[in-house]
């Protein structure tokens, strides 16, 4: 099949572009090509391998090596150093240190053990631990290997007749291999497949995927393509036979809410269904609702489909042995806030029993397939939830695993849609699923990883991001496992140190999530403190963004000074108390609504300031304000305890980076306190005497700056205080005058 003729898939090969590089880079390139395009593989799945020349470090003679794809990593965004280097030879070597095994055997220790022979093989040092697909591209006789996992193929691969669509569909030239999970033994049976049929360039692998290759990188490629383009072609004719969209899983049972509508539902249930599934550890979502998503969630098989949950390897190890798909009883016939406050409530009881029902069922799964080594059974949550009339939520340890379970879900879908429109879909046995999930080298990989950043899983919102302490504050917290949610009057400062968080730890992978929902690790939003509205816009925000939120840090603050007698204008005074205590309050009170419908521990840290309880002239209203604050954090602390802390951090002067000190300020407190400058001076230096003569008036003689402020502020919403609240924490550089009296 001509590569001008493709409709399913997009081919990326350069060839202007393949020929600048050596022939590790263009293994490099291939995958990046394949990685790509979300219809041949999912985001870290499949590998990609070729067989080349190398020169020996120890004897300099040429020898075959094979480049493989490493374990873990991503084809679209792999570098040369996720692939492993083997020595080829010393690879078929261990061909007979198999067979020597009296254990050997798909479903015995031998095939793990064997994969630590790997490391044997290796060449040239290379550091990358090898993928447990190794033997499938040794022992394949082709110079250039790729497995992927693309949709369309596995749809061939769940369906109940796969042997026999693989002769329809492709003819002689792919051969079929009924599921064995991957390893030697896997390796070994395609190698004999090669070996009794030399015209096949192909193995379809049973519930997995398939394998192509050849003796030229670009042909590699390009028949790569040819494969899963013939089996979408195959599939869409077969769907279009059957009714196309309208008829998809047997077709419509409900009808999907307005997205406006949709919005206020899922904003109203996702904190509470946080807080149900985070009972044993905190999960971050990602909710899909497209049209797609919803075909299926709306249908009448979406229950019988979803029970029988996912094929490929793949796919459950993210999304879980099923998902959980929650009956709809009663559709949502009013669309006010009442008809919606009681939709909602509908689905909270349809999903706390369904959740019920779903971690017995895990336990049950786990009992009745357990082997005497088995992992201890982990979280019995879901990790998927359909909703139908509202979409999917799928959750995560951070919004990249939770969009990579969302993708990988969706795949699944695409999966069933075509194994039913050919055939019957059918999912992988419940024991050879459990044997994956709980496969030992899958488990000691969890335990190598590296422990969890200390505000992992954690939701973090930072009102007044935008500039100042609560920039630093939301850089900190970023810097601690934190997801950020920048919030700022000004939108664009928001979204600035959203993006310079985004722009230092990446978006994350995975593409799944519409709207807000397809967020990384931070966003930046707009409120307005002095507006309940405006914050609760704000928090439904984070909900849809995230699932709820763990802790708010309120920087936003104001000072107005008084004129030269002393006098500041009512408008003004009213601004200041707005902004410093009721905006505070207005915060504390909205968001106690969602930590009390999450049900999880949270933290409240309040701005007040050394001047709450320092009296000078010339910022009455300010100071005046700040005590207020001050108290308020201990009211606070009563009224939302023992959910959630309340404290409070109470800076001094801190002129470096904050909003409430522009030039003319500056100039006007420099005039104040008779410090020299000049009208032409740097602002830089300006700002720098004003901040010595503040650090002057401390015991430690130290400019304080924002990132002192952070630190604060990071302690607050860690453990490291848990016994503490109602409590106000200076950071003044040890202002004498602040002290208690």
């Amino acid at each position: 099949m001509g590569t001008k003729n493709l409709k399913h898939v997009s081919h990326l090969w350069n060839d202007a572009e393949a020929a600048k590089l050596d022939p590790v880079g263009r293994l490099v390139y291939r995958s990046n090509c394949l990685g790509s395009d979300q219809r041949i593989t999912n985001t870290g799945g499949g590998n990609t391998s070729s067989k080349l020349p190398g020169k020996d470090p120890l004897t300099g003679e040429t020898v075959e090596v094979l480049w493989v794809k490493g374990s873990g990593g991503d084809l679209r965004t792999s570098t040369r150093e996720n692939f492993s280097s083997l020595y080829q030879q010393r690879l078929i070597g261990l061909q007979g240190v198999y067979a020597a095994r009296p254990d050997k055997g798909l479903k015995s220790r031998a095939e793990d053990d064997m994969v630590g022979m790997y490391t044997h093989a290796t060449f040239n040092l290379n550091p990358r631990a090898s993928s447990i697909d190794t033997p499938l591209h040794s022992f394949i006789p082709g110079r250039h290997v790729d497995h992927m996992h693309p949709n369309a193929i596995i749809a061939v691969a769940a369906s109940a007749r796969c042997e026999e669509l693989t002769r329809e569909i492709f003819g002689g030239t792919m051969a079929y291999v009924p599921w064995m999970r991957p390893g030697f033994e896997l390796g070994l049976a395609m190698q004999q497949l090669c070996k009794d049929n030399p015209s096949v360039r192909a193995i379809m692998m049973g519930q997995h995927g398939f394998i192509s290759w050849a003796d030229d990188d670009r042909e590699c490629y390009d028949e790569t393509l040819s494969y899963i383009e013939k089996a979408s072609a195959a599939i869409e004719a077969a769907y279009e036979r059957k009714g196309g969209d309208a008829a998809a899983f047997g077709g419509a049972l409900h009808g999907s809410l307005a997205p406006e509508v949709r919005q206020k539902v899922l904003a109203r249930l996702l904190p509470w269904l946080r807080g149900q599934v985070s009972q044993k550890q905190r999960f971050i979502a990602t909710v899909q609702d497209d049209d797609k998503l919803l075909r299926f969630v709306n249908s009448k098989d979406a229950p019988r489909l979803a029970e029988l949950g996912t094929s490929c390897p793949d796919h459950f190890l993210r999304t879980k042995i099923k998902p959980l798909y929650v009956p709809l009883a009663e559709p949502l016939a009013d669309a006010s806030d009442s008809g919606i406050d009681a939709f909602v409530g509908r689905l909270q009881a349809a999903l706390k029993a369904g959740l019920e029902r779903y971690r017995k069922d895990y336990a049950a799964y786990y009992e009745r397939c357990r082997r005497p080594d088995s992992p201890a059974m982990r979280d019995p949550n879901p990790t998927v939830v359909l909703i139908p009339s509202v979409g999917m939520v799928a959750w995560g340890k951070d919004k990249s695993e939770s969009r990579v379970t969302a993708e990988f879900y969706n795949c699944a879908v695409e999966v069933m849609r075509g194994a039913e429109a050919i055939d019957r879909y059918i999912a992988l046995p419940q024991q050879e699923a459990f044997d994956i999930e709980y496969w030992q080298l899958e488990e000691a990989k969890l335990r190598r990883m590296p422990p969890e950043k200390e505000l992992a899983r954690q939701v973090v919102v930072v009102i007044g991001a935008g500039s100042g302490i609560g920039r630093e504050t939301a850089l900190r917290l970023s810097r601690e496992g934190a997801h950020v949610v920048c919030v700022d009057l000004n939108a664009a400062a928001a979204e600035a140190t959203a993006k310079e968080i985004t722009g230092k730890l990446g978006q994350g992978i995975g593409v799944a999530g519409t709207g807000i929902s397809g967020c990384g690790p931070a966003i930046g939003l707009a409120a307005d403190i002095t507006s309940r509205a405006s914050i609760r816009a704000m928090l439904d925000h984070v909900a849809l963004a995230y699932g709820g939120f763990d802790s708010i840090c309120v920087t936003a603050g104001i000072f107005v000074p008084s004129d030269t007698s002393g006098h500041i204008p009512d408008d003004k005074w009213d601004l200041t108390f707005r902004i410093n205590v009721t905006g505070s309050y207005l915060v504390g009170d909205e968001a106690a609504k969602t930590w009390r419908q999450q049900g999880l521990r949270g933290n409240l840290v309040l701005t007040t300031s050394a001047n709450a309880v320092v009296s000078k002239k010339g910022s009455v209203a300010y100071d005046a304000s700040k005590a207020a604050a001050n108290h308020l954090v201990r009211e606070l602390a009563v009224e939302l305890a023992p959910l959630v802390r309340v404290n409070g951090v109470a800076p001094a002067t801190v002129v470096q980076g904050s909003a409430m000190f522009p030039r003319d300020r500056v100039i006007g407190s420099l005039a104040k306190y008779n410090i020299a400058y000049t009208e032409d001076e740097a602002t830089e230096s300006l700002v720098r005497k004003l901040a010595q003569f503040y650090a002057d008036r401390t015991l430690t003689k130290s400019p304080i700056t924002p990132g002192d402020q952070a630190e604060a502020y990071f302690l607050l919403v860690t453990q490291r205080l848990s016994k503490t609240t109602g409590q106000v924490v200076a950071v003044d550089g040890g202002l004498h005058e602040a002290f208690l009296r």
